[in-house]
Formats: C-alpha cells, structure tokens, sequence
C-alpha cells in the first residue's frame, strides 16, 4: 500500500486474480507436429496464452512458441 499525499489515505493496489496452471511437460513432447498438445496453449482467437497464465518456464515457454509458429507456417494450426 502506499500513502496518497494529498489526502493522506492509502491506496490499495490491485493484484491480479490469474490462476497458473503449471503444466509440466517435457521438452521433447513439445514439436510442431504435436497439434494436440500445442492447441493447450492457443486461445479460441488463436494467440499465444502468456506465461504468467501457463506457469511454464521461460526456456519451455519460448520453445513453445516457436512450435506454434512453426506449426502455423506449415498449416497444422489456425
């Protein structure tokens, strides 16, 4: 919290209210031909769910998205 000098009340910030999923997967699991497993991390719209949504690990999460990339240059997804 912090003191709003004006009026000297406190301010509460807002948190965010995100559950993690903490899926643990294994990096060889992860490949562009695996649609299944990579249609886990794409919204209905087609964007990449954030890490901080997924709880992955930032060397899997970038693995990640370069399957999905892949596998949309290929057309296995939308």
């Amino acid at each position: 919290m912090s003191v709003n000098p004006k009026n000297n009340r406190t301010r509460r910030r807002n948190p965010r209210n995100t559950t993690k999923r903490r899926i643990d997967i294994n990096s060889e699991a992860i490949d562009f031909k695996n649609t299944e497993l990579l249609k886990k991390f794409v919204t209905e719209k087609g964007r990449i769910l954030p890490r901080r949504i997924t709880g992955m690990p930032s060397k899997l999460h970038r693995k990640l998205v370069q399957e999905i990339k892949r596998a949309r240059n290929v057309l296995l997804l939308k």
